[in-house]
């Protein structure tokens, strides 16, 4: 409307179409020239953005540090926990679920404190030596950093100090090239990530996948705070009718709930690892992974590899305390399932957060070797009898801060490949 105007203005329509072009000139070129900077930066960006997405998108290196697929594979590289500055955690409720009548008041006196100071001496003297004896059998060893766990720490929901990072096979599971950091769900391990992260963001530069799974408020509602524990028969009883100190609230999880066999991986429900948690490992490692719940005639569930060790293709050992409900799936693929014998380990020696039965807790170095305690000669003739050559490690004083050698570790690089066992 305004150019017709103008035109039929005559000689003043002229100057009105002389002075409105100009305007519209100068604003025409400005809007040209900040638009063609704005492409040019958009363009910079777009190619600076393009070359991260390539670098991001390259294939993984066929030496990538990270490939474990099972539990048995010749084993090349390991991660090995620490005991350093160990801390007990306070006597909160899912502490309380997860330990034994008879060492609450040592948590009552102790929790927020190191634990006793020539114990974890004893404990760190034992690690190494058997970092030693990793290294000698030709495997690479990575150790976390140190941590000061006495340190008090607080967010919106809580108040907690650490514990320790003792136990990589809690907090990070491999599957493939990933290394997946488990959410975890004791409050007193809820920055234990942070004595890992300068090993995984190496591992994650040269090549690996590197996931954290959703990290849980731990909120109250997580925590059953009513949940009653005062005998073994209360806690059988509640195992049995699957009801456990963690709730549905949020997903949570620990690693060592988790057990692989190529594309099947095996779960358990448990004090520290809720459904929501399973649900979202078998999301997000479908489809080629395989997620199956097991479940145990277990008083205190917690981290499967005491109760339930896969040790090769078609062998397991199945704790006889605790039997596993749905061991036919073994038998009819084929599987052999091999009892442990009874543990050796003395009554009176200290077992905080643990059980005897960690004797069947072992870490295979290949199919044909196992790194087994040094003290419990019947599981040694046990491997003897299957062909197995035992490694033999003392780790007696480590074992009283939750695990054995399984536990102690997170298996980075094994040498094999991914397979079915049970198709």
């Amino acid at each position: 409307m305004l150019r017709v105007r103008c035109l039929r203005g005559g000689s003043r329509g002229a100057e009105a179409v002389h002075y409105i072009g100009s305007r519209l000139g100068r604003t025409l070129t400005g809007w040209v020239q900040r638009n063609f900077q704005s492409t040019q930066a958009a363009t910079a960006s777009s190619q600076n953005s393009c070359a991260a997405d390539d670098k991001a998108t390259d294939p993984l290196p066929k030496d990538c540090p990270v490939s474990s697929y099972n539990e048995w594979d010749p084993l090349e590289e390991v991660i090995v926990g620490r005991a350093e500055n160990a801390c007990v955690p306070p006597f909160t409720v899912e502490v309380k679920a997860n330990t034994y009548e008879k060492y609450w008041p040592f948590y009552q006196k102790h929790g927020g404190h190191y634990f006793p100071k020539d114990h974890l001496k004893k404990a760190v003297a034992e690690i190494e030596e058997m970092c030693n004896i990793l290294k000698i059998e030709g495997v690479t060893v990575k150790r976390p950093d140190p941590i000061d766990w006495s340190l008090k720490y607080k967010t919106p929901d809580f108040e907690s100090t650490g514990l320790y990072s003792a136990m990589p096979r809690d907090i990070l599971i491999v599957v493939g090239n990933e290394i997946i950091e488990a959410p975890m769900a004791w409050r007193a391990r809820f920055f234990e990530y942070r004595a890992y992260r300068s090993i995984i963001k190496d591992y994650f530069h040269r090549g690996a996948k590197w996931t954290t799974a959703p990290k849980p408020t731990m909120a109250d509602k997580l925590y059953d705070q009513d949940y009653p524990i005062h005998s073994v028969e209360d806690r059988h009883r509640l195992a049995a009718q699957g009801k456990f100190v963690t709730t549905e609230f949020e997903p949570c999880f620990d690693a060592a709930d988790f057990i692989r066999a190529g594309r099947d991986i095996f779960a358990q429900r448990s004090q520290v690892t809720n459904n929501l948690g399973i649900e979202w490992m078998r999301r997000h490692l479908a489809p080629d992974y395989r997620v199956h719940i097991i479940s145990f005639k277990d008083p205190n569930p917690m981290h499967i590899d005491a109760t339930f060790n896969i040790i090769g293709p078609g062998l397991v050992l199945s704790n006889p305390d605790r039997p596993c409900h749905q061991i036919d799936l073994f038998k009819k693929a084929g599987w052999t399932i091999v009892t442990p014998p009874t543990p050796v380990i003395p009554d009176d020696h200290p077992l905080w957060m643990s059980s005897k039965w960690l004797s069947m807790n072992v870490l295979m170095l290949d199919e044909k070797r196992v790194m087994v305690d040094a003290n419990e000669v019947p599981i040694q003739k046990m491997f003897e009898k299957l062909g197995i050559s035992t490694i033999k490690v003392n780790i007696r004083n480590a074992n009283s801060l939750g695990g054995g050698f399984h536990c102690w570790t997170c298996d980075v690089r094994r040498r094999g490949t991914l397979q079915s066992y049970f198709d």
